[in-house]
C-alpha cells in the first residue's frame, strides 16, 4: 500500500506540532507534506488546518492561489482534520467579522470566545468517539461554536457545549488536541483514512 500523504497547512500557526502529532500516532506508512502553494495541495489525501491566524490564513490562501482550489477540494470529500483558528477558516458564518473564510462547515462561531492568550486553559473535553472517551482539553484563544446546522454533529462537548464537530469529510475542534503527549485524535484521524482505503 501506498503512503497516506497527509498536508499540514504550513502558512504559519502551530503546524510543526500537528507533524510531531502525527508522528507520534506510530501509524505507517504517512507521509507529511508542508502545503505551502497550489503544487503542494494537488497531490495530498487529507489535510490538516492548523491554529494560528485565521485571517493571515484566509489572506495568503488567497495570495497564493490556493483559496478557490481548496474550497471546492473540501467540497469533493478532502478528509479535512482543522484545529482552533482552522475551524474559524472553514466556518460559514463568524460573530462580529467579515474575514475571508471558506464557508464550507455549516456553523457560526465567536473567535476568542474565552479571552486573550494568557486566559488559556486545560479543561476535560468528552467525546463521543468509544475508544477515546475523556481527553484534556487544551483551549488557548478558543473560539466558541454559537450555532450548527443540521448536518453537523457534534463530536465532543465541554460543559454541554459543542467544541468538536464533524460535516462529511470534514471534523472541526476549538482546541489544540495536537498538544496532547498521546496524540489519540491524531491517531483516530489517521485511522478513519486508512479503513477508508482499505475498504
Amino acid at each position: 500500500m501506498s503512503d497516506l500523504r497527509i498536508g499540514l497547512l504550513a502558512f504559519q500557526g502551530d503546524y510543526e506540532a500537528h507533524g510531531k502529532a502525527l508522528a507520534r500516532t506510530g501509524i505507517a506508512p504517512i507521509t507529511i507534506v508542508e502545503v505551502r502553494r497550489l503544487s503542494d495541495l494537488e497531490h495530498v489525501d487529507a489535510l490538516i488546518i492548523p491554529g494560528g491566524e485565521s485571517t493571515v490564513m484566509g489572506m495568503l490562501l488567497e495570495r497564493f492561489g490556493m483559496f478557490e482550489a481548496l474550497k471546492t477540494r473540501i467540497k469533493e470529500d478532502l478528509p479535512v482534520f482543522a484545529t482552533c483558528a482552522g475551524l474559524i477558516l472553514l466556518a460559514k458564518n463568524i460573530e462580529g467579522s467579515e474575514q475571508t473564510r471558506l464557508g464550507v462547515l455549516d456553523v457560526t462561531v465567536l473567535r476568542n470566545a474565552y479571552g486573550r492568550q494568557i486566559d488559556s486553559f486545560h479543561s476535560p473535553v468528552r467525546t463521543s468517539i468509544p475508544q477515546i472517551g475523556i481527553i484534556d482539553g487544551v483551549f488557548i484563544r478558543a473560539p466558541k461554536i454559537t450555532a450548527f446546522g443540521e448536518g453537523v454533529e457534534v463530536i465532543a462537548t465541554h460543559r454541554d457545549a459543542p467544541v468538536m464537530v464533524r460535516q462529511g469529510s470534514i471534523v472541526a475542534a476549538t482546541f489544540h488536541p495536537e498538544l496532547l503527549p498521546d496524540a489519540p485524535l491524531h491517531r483516530w484521524f489517521i485511522q478513519s483514512l486508512l479503513s477508508k482505503t482499505q475498504g
